[in-house]
């Protein structure tokens, strides 16, 4: 019971959220409305066809040789026209609604990566980015099934059944409307019924051909280990087991397709025999003629075409509801980190940063940051510095607001972040992260990123050289126009940050946090970057967060965190004179 219940909980929801394809498709009404004409139009002339064909199979009876040869000629000419109404009737439709699907799936596309690009670092961390664009790749799939098969398979194949019983209906009596809605009716609750329990078996099969592959390649993986231990027959036999079980659930996938085809058959078989004999005892008794039985068996046979793939909508329409329902679930998340109701622009060329008795913690049971204070004044260059875990980098993470404070707050000019525009704030600090990480393009692009609408590529190469790197380009037979490569693998770890560091310098912030950023240097670099940090933290007022104690002794001042508090703060000498923490730190490191 409690399973069914869920079962329904969550295809309540899945009809809860797919009502947001609503907005998208009232933008093109237009459109859809005359998509609709054009489907009820060739639908209309579909259903008109059998009863052409009636009418000539009547006209060529030998029974009624006074019909005159123009007759039937007529009648063929108009069943030619139906044909070709209906086949030109569905392109057209299809090209007018063609412009609405892609429109839809757009702006949906548009819409969540919008989306995911608002919702707060916390989300991104806790989601795999693999499994977040299968879901969004399989939802826009689904939107593409749902839109297609909704509204020009599953709509039209009720409509026509609707017009085909309201014809024989009209035509000859309720019996025969009766056996065609029965039919179908029957038809479907078996094919719904038997694709529910056979998907069941599929799904098992495919878990246990991916358990078997996974064996397979985990033992050829591991070839070497095999042969030191003897154990080929071993996995071989795993691998059998494994195999049998896929077999014995394919079997079952299949025999249960096989049952679905059967009893589709004779559903099938049992509404076209039922509606012939009734036909064709009204033939026999003179009240239907021989075109009339060619009619009512057209019906038969058009009706129940469509309905062959039925099984395969269904599972295929569940399963793009299912994955529909996941992208607006996305579109569902609300980001946690905002801006407020009054928020407003942040203005300034050498603002003050003050953390004030700031708290944090990224879960309840683990505090990060406890009692904070810290003063960036207008154009300093203030250090944190402080072994693993003692809250440094996430000091950085609150100013830029990845994540709201717990308690206390940060000012930038007196003015809580809280209370600014997320946007100006964002572009108004420049970060060089502890892990940098690149687009797969030209070096050229990662730079500019920095400022991708108004960079030159004279802005360029100045950032290039400000970060020490324009001997390593020149070095490049691309230069500049040098590929990455994804996440940047091609570069060194060095080569990397100095490209992050000419980025940040060519955003030219009124702010700038450097985290960690010279750890993957070596000496000498480290000493060109440095000074680099130096040139540019002058006329800014900057964040250091450094491990490395010997790029930070120039700051104007150094507060050294431990467990989340700042223990002490002070210049370089005050700090080795006061004989603390930091002086512990300063001759573990070696530094003289």
């Amino acid at each position: 019971m409690p399973d069914s219940e869920s079962a329904r909980t969550t295809r309540r929801a899945e009809w809860r959220r797919l009502s947001g394809l609503t907005p998208y498709l009232r933008a093109h009404a237009t459109r859809v409305s005359i998509a609709l004409g054009f489907l009820i139009a060739a639908k209309g002339a579909s259903v008109l066809l059998p009863i052409a064909l009636g009418r000539i199979v009547d006209s060529l009876d030998r029974s009624e040789q006074t019909a005159a040869v123009v007759l039937p000629l007529a009648l063929l000419l108009a069943y030619g026209g139906l044909r070709l109404a209906s086949v030109l009737f569905g392109q057209i439709r299809d090209l007018v609604f063609g412009r609405v699907t892609e429109r839809t799936m757009h702006q949906i596309a548009l819409s969540v990566f919008k989306h995911l690009h608002a919702l707060d670092l916390d989300f991104h961390l806790s989601r795999r980015t693999g499994g977040l664009s299968r879901d969004i790749e399989r939802g826009l799939g689904g939107i593409r099934f749902l839109l297609r098969f909704m509204l020009f398979n599953i709509l039209p194949t009720v409509f026509e059944i609707a017009l085909v019983a309201a014809i024989l209906f009209y035509y000859y009596s309720l019996w025969f409307a009766a056996i065609v809605l029965a039919s179908v009716v029957a038809y479907v609750a078996i094919t719904a019924t038997l694709t529910e329990w056979r998907t069941g078996h599929v799904r098992e099969s495919n878990r246990l051909d991916t358990r078997a592959n996974t064996r397979a390649v985990d033992s050829l993986l591991n070839y070497e280990t095999v042969k030191y231990f003897g154990n080929e027959h071993y996995e071989a036999d795993r691998y059998d087991r494994a195999l049998d079980g896929w077999a014995e659930a394919m079997g079952r996938a299949r025999r249960s397709l096989g049952l679905l085809n059967t009893l589709q058959a004779l559903v099938i078989a049992a509404a076209v025999t039922a509606m012939m004999i009734l036909a064709a005892d009204r033939v026999v008794a003179g009240t239907m003629t021989l075109g009339d039985l060619t009619m009512v068996n057209a019906y038969m046979l058009q009706i129940f075409l469509p309905l062959n793939a039925l099984g395969f909508v269904y599972r295929q329409l569940k399963k793009a509801m299912a994955d529909t329902a996941h992208i607006f679930a996305l579109l569902d998340i609300e980001p946690g980190v905002v801006d407020s109701g009054q928020a407003q622009p942040l203005r300034t060329e050498r603002p003050t940063v003050v953390f004030d008795d700031v708290a944090f913690d990224y879960k309840a049971d683990r505090a990060i940051l406890r009692h904070v204070n810290l003063t960036i004044g207008a154009g300093e260059k203030v250090a944190v510095v402080g072994h693993s875990g003692a809250g440094k980098s996430t000091l950085a993470r609150l100013l830029f607001r990845f994540y709201d404070v717990d308690a206390g707050a940060i000012r930038i000019d007196g003015c809580d972040i809280r209370e600014l525009g997320l946007a100006s704030l964002r572009a108004a600090i420049g970060v060089v992260p502890q892990d940098t990480v690149l687009f797969n393009d030209s070096i050229a692009y990662n730079i500019a990123y920095g400022a991708p609408e108004r960079a030159t590529r004279d802005d360029v190469a100045r950032a290039a050289r400000l970060a020490h790197l324009e001997d390593f380009i020149e070095r490049l037979p691309e230069g500049y126009d040098t590929v990455v490569g994804e996440r940047g693998l091609k570069l060194s770890g060095g080569e990397k940050q100095r490209i992050a560091i000419a980025r940040a310098m060519l955003k030219n912030p009124a702010i700038l946090i450097f985290d960690e950023a010279t750890s993957s240097l070596d000496t000498q670099a480290e000493q060109a970057i440095t000074q680099a940090l130096s040139e540019a933290a002058a006329d800014h007022t900057t964040l250091v967060i450094a491990h490395r104690l010997s790029t930070v002794a120039d700051a104007d001042r150094i507060a050294v965190m431990d467990a989340g508090r700042v223990v002490e703060t002070g210049t370089h000498s005050e700090l080795l004179a006061r004989n603390g923490q930091y002086a512990d730190m300063w001759r573990l490191q070696g530094v003289d």
